[in-house]
């Protein structure tokens, strides 16, 4: 009979062959290190050096965010029973005088339609040019400009309308109105801008003109006409007989006409 030789694989056999125990459910020895903890699970220290912070805000905790709610010691002044509640009978509704030319209607057109049709988008002029413009007036230009912001208004209003309903029509009229109306308002500032720089060479020139006067006092002239040729009055010495002849009179006192000598 052959001899067995007591190694370490035989040893291991024969443990895994005894009958299983709670002790022998543990792993093997050489095993525990690797199931060791090596550090804690915090690393925070257990006691901490800085006491607690106090938060002396009564209404910590109350979020709009997270729907936290209100305090227990918070009331609102606002009580759920005497809320409004809305009118569902349009009969019962109470009817609200609308000013029929109400300053918003100027946001549509005569019809007061939320859409225009593309006809009626295309129905439209050309618009001013600067050349028109340059003999209008100062109130015809503010007339205008603000008519043509109206205008504008009314044509951005529309668009919007037409992508909430997505109606899908209409967009290339639009654009070619809001062009003309652009033009206009270009014009118009062209020609304010050549008025006003019309102006300010007027007035370098009323500057250094001495026959105009800016600011004239009251009641004063601010243009004098022949102001700058007026001549320098020269100044001579008068002799002490022109002197006696200046303020001499014939026949004042004697009551005689002077006589030839």
């Amino acid at each position: 009979m052959a001899s067995k030789h007591c190694t370490s694989r035989s040893l291991f056999g024969s443990l895994l062959q005894t009958t299983p125990h709670r002790s022998t459910a543990l792993p093997p020895p050489f095993l525990l290190p690797a199931f060791a903890q090596s550090t804690p699970f915090s690393t925070t220290s257990p006691v901490s050096s800085k006491p607690t912070k106090k938060w002396n805000n009564s209404t910590r905790g109350m979020s709009a965010i997270k729907r936290s709610g209100l305090n227990k010691r918070i009331k609102l002044s606002v009580d759920l029973a005497k809320l409004p509640r809305p009118v569902l009978d349009p009969s019962l509704r109470s009817q609200v005088q609308v000013d029929p030319n109400h300053g918003l209607y100027g946001f549509f057109n005569t019809t007061r339609d939320a859409l225009m049709s593309p006809e009626q988008l295309h129905a439209h002029g050309r618009g001013w040019t600067v050349q028109e413009l340059r003999v209008k007036s100062w109130d015809d230009l503010w007339r205008l400009w603000w008519v043509s912001a109206l205008e504008v208004n009314r044509i951005k209003t529309y668009e919007q309308e037409r992508e909430r309903v997505r109606a899908g029509y209409g967009a290339y009229e639009a654009e070619g109105r809001l062009k003309e109306v652009r033009s206009t308002q270009k014009a118009v500032r062209h020609v304010l801008t050549e008025r006003w720089y019309a102006w300010e060479a007027a007035r370098v020139a009323a500057v250094e003109d001495p026959e105009v006067d800016l600011f004239p006092p009251s009641g004063g002239r601010g243009f004098v006409p022949g102001r700058g040729n007026e001549e320098e009055d020269v100044k001579t010495e008068k002799l002490p007989f022109q002197e006696a002849l200046g303020s001499y009179q014939p026949g004042v006192g004697s009551g005689q006409q002077p006589t030839a000598p």
